[in-house]
């Protein structure tokens, strides 16, 4: 008889046992792995700023605060839509309106029961809210590599900025902005002044043939679209050396792409898989068009008088990178973040200059007798920029009453200690921007009103805590193209208002959105005039 078979049989069913039971100790571990990161860690994280007296509501697992979060808002849509309709400029207090209400009604909810600092999740993320002024001070002073960006917010972003300047942390980003910076210090926005004026010429026109057609009478635009447009075309033609119409698909195709991460499923980071197609095809579009504007820059036979930012950027690609796809994407990706930044919050921001100096025209007046003053030939140039008192107020109080910008949002890289606040490693830091620029205790009983005179001593003066006004973000990593911005504000604003007397359309309808900025959300539609 054959003795060996058993003892085969036996060996087989050792192995079986065997792998049985690593197949339990792999899951095991995997499911520890995965319930530390679900579950423990945040916990942890949670129990460490509960130790700091920093409360907050409870989170449920897997999902944190998101289904709250989630429910707030429609509640508060809802209530929106039954007792708050839409309302027209003739009654212009929706100024004074607080809209973070209903597009973070959640902060506000959670602002009043816990105080300026409270604990919350997102998932398996824990964030930490900071609405005190002293602490945004100490975040606006901190220069640590230590404070970046938040990971999973970037990578929803991704599509749209790549791993360019306004994504990446550490060094990598020390390195972009080394390289993109210079492009927007004072001295090099001073020489793009003139270029400002007449990327504003098209728009006057467009506006003054609307008026002929009425017969010189009132004529009614939309000027958010004209002026995104003015925006872009001065992105363009400073940074690339190329005008809007050029760049009018790579424009359109960042606006699609914004508008669909934007959506409720990409914030909350419930995205479905159709969502998650539509960006990838977008992306990939988007892409290859500013590929194709890079490359044709290359094959430029013409030397450039003067290097613009996206020369010095292949440059850079040359010097510092191996391959060639390590090349294309820094290119691409920074592209991508200029575009967005340079021609977006910009615009925005003088969408909504345009309505508050619609509903007070006491402004376009005091506004129009420093132009006449400072350029009596009607010519603006970089010299009698800084003579024009009256729409940086304005355009500073615009901003403090609609930034468009609603967040400064930063991630514990390493722990990292702000004023008494010792804030452990991985957790979200954000600051709701309206509510500092609305807040009584910082700005006075009038802090909902319109009141540019506030600004004319400048910031220090304006409020009890200049620290708390922050249209540009704070610290470090605030906007680098601020003087920029700024600049082109007061050219695009000073320009048309010197050309035309306008007000605010009926058709106005004031509902602020949030989609990445907080843009009006019907457009602004005003009644002009030939001044």
């Amino acid at each position: 008889m054959n003795t060996s078979f058993p003892s085969s049989t036996s060996s087989y069913s050792s192995l079986a046992l065997y792998l049985v039971y690593l197949g339990l100790l792999v899951i095991t571990f995997l499911s520890l792995n995965l319930l530390n990161i679900l579950w423990v860690k945040p916990q942890r994280l949670r129990k460490k700023l509960e130790r700091q007296g920093i409360r907050g509501p409870k989170p449920s697992f897997l999902y944190g605060n998101v289904s709250e979060m989630q429910r707030i808002q429609s509640s508060a849509i809802a209530k929106k839509a039954t007792h708050h309709d839409t309302k027209s400029n003739i009654n212009v207090d929706f100024v004074g309106d607080d809209y973070t209400c209903v597009l973070f009604p959640y902060f506000e909810q959670w602002r009043k029961q816990y105080g300026s600092i409270f604990t919350y999740s997102i998932g398996n993320k824990q964030h930490l809210y900071i609405n005190d002024p002293e602490l945004v001070k100490e975040m606006n002073q901190s220069i640590t590599l230590g404070l970046g960006k938040p990971s999973y917010v970037t990578k929803r972003l991704s599509p749209l900025l790549g791993n360019g300047i306004l994504r990446s942390n550490g060094h990598f980003w020390v390195h972009q902005r080394k390289i993109i910076a210079p492009e927007f210090f004072m001295d090099k926005v001073k020489g793009m002044v003139g270029l400002m004026s007449e990327s504003v010429e098209p728009l006057l026109k467009k506006w003054e043939k609307c008026i002929e057609a009425q017969s010189d009478r009132l004529a009614e635009v939309r000027v958010d679209d004209d002026l995104r447009t003015v925006s872009a075309d001065v992105i363009s033609r400073a940074c690339f050396g190329s005008s809007y119409a050029k760049g009018k698909e790579i424009f359109s195709k960042l606006r699609t792409l914004q508008k669909t991460i934007s959506s409720k499923g990409m914030l909350f980071g419930l995205s479905t898989f159709g969502q998650r197609k539509d960006v990838k095809s977008l992306e990939k579009g988007l892409d290859s068009l500013i590929w194709e504007a890079v490359c044709e820059r290359k094959c430029q036979e013409t030397p450039l008088l003067k290097k613009d930012l996206l020369q010095m950027m292949l440059e850079e690609a040359m010097d510092h990178f191996a391959s060639k796809e390590e090349s294309k994407h820094f290119i691409v990706d920074n592209c991508k973040n200029i575009y967005f930044a340079g021609h977006e919050s910009t615009s925005v921001a003088a969408s909504w200059c345009l309505m508050l100096l619609a509903l007070y025209p006491q402004w376009q007046t005091k506004i129009r007798d420093e132009m006449s003053e400072a350029c009596p030939d009607g010519v603006l140039d970089v010299e009698s920029l800084p003579k024009l008192k009256a729409v940086t107020m304005v355009i500073q109080e615009a901003m403090r009453l609609f930034p468009p910008a609603a967040f400064v949002s930063r991630e514990a890289l390493e722990r990292t200690q702000i004023g008494h606040l010792d804030v452990p490693k991985g957790v979200c830091i954000w600051s709701l921007i309206p509510t500092l620029h609305r807040d009584p205790e910082i700005w006075g009983p009038d802090a909902h009103k319109f009141r540019p005179e506030r600004f004319v001593n400048g910031v220090i003066k304006a409020c009890k805590a200049p620290q708390a006004y922050v249209p540009f973000g704070v610290g470090a990593r605030s906007c680098l193209g601020r003087n920029f911005a700024m600049a082109q504000l007061k050219v695009v604003i000073s320009l048309i208002t010197s050309k035309f007397t306008y007000s605010l359309s009926p058709s106005y309808k004031h509902s602020p959105i949030y989609r990445m900025v907080v843009q009006p959300g019907h457009g602004v539609n005003i009644l002009i005039r030939k001044f």
